[in-house]
């Protein structure tokens, strides 16, 4: 895959989730730590920042700074799949999605930073 559509493809994903973040925010709400405060509150900041990080990779002249906040979004938001995994551990079916995640964010954070590269 090229860099242009490997962006494109990093673009669509993020903004595709981050418009589910306030199309369905209960289900990112439900994910996030407690003890970082205001679940409502940082679920619509992670929506804002996946949609601008979305933006940055969209646009060439900004796909450089668009991968390294993505990447880091990526870092950032692993706390939500660790806490995910614990949340769901007594309930089969999501603890095998919460667990199938943890490892998906390292390629995404690999893209990312591919992407930033090659920009």
């Amino acid at each position: 895959m090229n860099s242009t559509a490997r962006a494109a493809s990093m673009a669509g994903l993020l903004g595709a989730t981050g418009v589910l973040h306030f199309l369905r925010p209960a289900v990112f709400d439900s994910i996030v730590p407690p003890q970082l405060g205001n679940r409502r509150l940082i679920t619509y900041v992670s929506g804002v920042a996946e949609l601008g990080c979305a933006v940055l990779l969209a646009v060439p002249a900004t796909r450089r700074v668009g991968g390294v906040c993505t990447a880091a979004l990526m870092i950032a938001v692993y706390p939500a799949n660790i806490y995910s995994v614990q949340k769901y551990w007594h309930r089969p079916t999501a603890r095998s999605i919460a667990l199938a995640r943890l490892p998906l964010q390292l390629p995404l954070v690999r893209s990312a930073w591919r992407i930033a590269r090659e920009a």
